[in-house]
């Protein structure tokens, strides 16, 4: 099919026809998309949660540019690394586009030589990825990250992250989630006792990172057919990470004669339970489950790792519910800012990243499911009037609403008709209506019409900001 419309394109092209005509392709590029108004607005809720969360939890808020020095990104995503877009030489710098906000802060960091900050940042980040963008993937999307750099006692910034994802996830009323978590110490204690030779263990944990998506009969044979493990080492893997709980499987793998003997492991699990201990302390436990075959496949966690994902209730017979994927992750990643730092200074770090582009994606079906309407602006009242020749009254008073703070429209024509003007208000949602008349200028009153119920007054002039005020705050 190809070949034959080429031909034709060309056979075209000979006949001419539009000439010097260019026809542009309206399309936006692959992995990215428009967002209309309607859009935007269920976004900017969303937007506006997490940044409330945020900032409840005392964290500032820093930028940082859209474009790094290659050399930065280079090494520091694992497998990952064959997904970040490197952009053509000008001026003499080699630049990748930003695929995370975490590498960025961490040079910050070492930049700047600041030790300790808690800060967020939302941005867009860029993956050369080939996505599906039904489920919210794509090659540009949003970020909002919230970490804690510093050093500090063990687990209590690491709860805190925890407590903030619980709070968007139940704010944000996207159904029921359930965050795992596990720590990349216990996870290479485990390979070391399982068998799995230094040089494979990042390797195998990213395929171990595949198991909320492939069966464990899958991710066992990549191991071993693809990445040479031997089928011993990969059976004492698959009896662990099987496993999840709570405090009662800490307590059951930290008296385990293999795992408890691991250094590492021993540490991991001992962090575990004081971050379980503290979690309790802030009644989260309930959606958190410790789970072994929790990986995340970025190279730079050294600790704690945790994933929220959505549950879906398939149906009233199903036991276990089904994940719907992952809409936040993070974890801690102490050495990532002594790469950056000449000297190798450690600043230890913990944050999350919240998944935008997923919960978007879901609370959009939602919406389109309910048919519920979203104002797309928050005109309060738009400025109307209901004679001709009254254009320069309507202009005066929708500026003195402007200058007064009040979020005021007005038709660009000399003499709409009211009717045009009403359906506007109905069309667009806005409440209220100023109507300007002749008799109403010469008693210096304004008529106010609330929209929904087509009740009017008549309000002296100089309250009228005030009315409009008291009509339209939140409750």
């Amino acid at each position: 099919i190809a070949k034959e419309v080429a031909k034709l394109l060309e056979m075209k092209a000979q006949l001419g026809g539009d000439e010097g005509k260019h026809k542009f392709v309206l399309k936006t590029p692959k992995g990215t998309r428009d967002y209309s108004p309607k859009q935007m607005a269920i976004r900017e809720r969303v937007f506006d949660a997490i940044i409330t969360c945020f900032k409840r939890h005392g964290a500032e808020v820093i930028d940082t540019p859209v474009f790094e020095l290659k050399e930065t990104l280079t090494g520091k995503y694992g497998e990952d690394s064959k997904l970040i877009y490197d952009l053509k030489d000008q001026g003499g710098e080699l630049l990748s586009l930003r695929y995370d906000l975490t590498v960025p802060f961490a040079r910050y960091l070492a930049m700047n030589k600041i030790t300790n900050i808690k800060r967020y940042h939302i941005a867009k980040v860029y993956r050369r990825d080939n996505p599906a963008m039904t489920r919210g993937r794509y090659r540009e999307f949003y970020q909002c990250d919230f970490d804690i750099a510093g050093q500090f006692d063990p687990m209590i910034p690491d709860a805190e992250c925890l407590k903030i994802v619980h709070e968007i996830l139940s704010d944000l009323q996207l159904g029921d989630f359930l965050i795992k978590v596990n720590d990349r110490r216990i996870l290479d204690g485990m390979f070391a006792v399982c068998g799995v030779p230094d040089s494979k263990f990042r390797t195998i944990c990213s395929s171990v990172d595949k198991l909320d998506k492939m069966p464990w009969e899958e991710v066992r044979s990549e191991m071993v057919g693809e990445k040479g493990l031997s089928p011993e080492a990969a059976d004492r893997i698959g009896d662990y990470v099987q496993l999840h709980g709570g405090l009662d499987l800490i307590e059951r793998l930290l008296q385990d004669p293999k795992l408890s003997q691991n250094k590492l492991a021993k540490e991991g699990l001992g962090d575990m339970k004081l971050l379980f201990e503290y979690l309790t302390l802030f009644g989260i436990t309930g959606k958190i489950s410790f789970d072994l075959s929790l990986a995340r496949g970025l190279d730079y966690y050294t600790g704690v790792i945790f994933e929220a994902v959505l549950l879906q209730q398939e149906n009233d017979h199903v036991e276990e519910p089904v994940s719907v994927g992952s809409v936040a992750g993070g974890g801690r990643y102490d050495g990532l800012v002594g790469m950056f730092d000449p000297k190798g200074r450690k600043v230890p770090c913990v944050g999350v990243s919240i998944g935008i582009e997923r919960i978007f994606s879901i609370l959009e079906q939602r919406v389109e499911a309910s048919e519920e309407k979203i104002r797309t602006t928050e005109t309060q009242v738009l400025v109307a009037s209901a004679q001709k020749k009254l254009l320069e009254e309507r202009l005066k008073l929708v500026a003195e609403l402007w200058d007064a703070g009040i979020k005021a429209e007005v038709l660009y024509k000399k003499n709409p008709k009211l009717l045009n003007q009403l359906q506007y208000c109905e069309d667009t949602g806005i409440p209220l209506v100023a109507i300007v008349g002749e008799q109403e200028l010469k008693d210096g009153v304004i008529k106010l019409r609330v929209v929904a119920t087509r009740e009017e007054v008549n309000v002296r002039r100089e309250s009228l900001v005030e009315e409009i005020r008291m009509r339209t705050s939140q409750p």
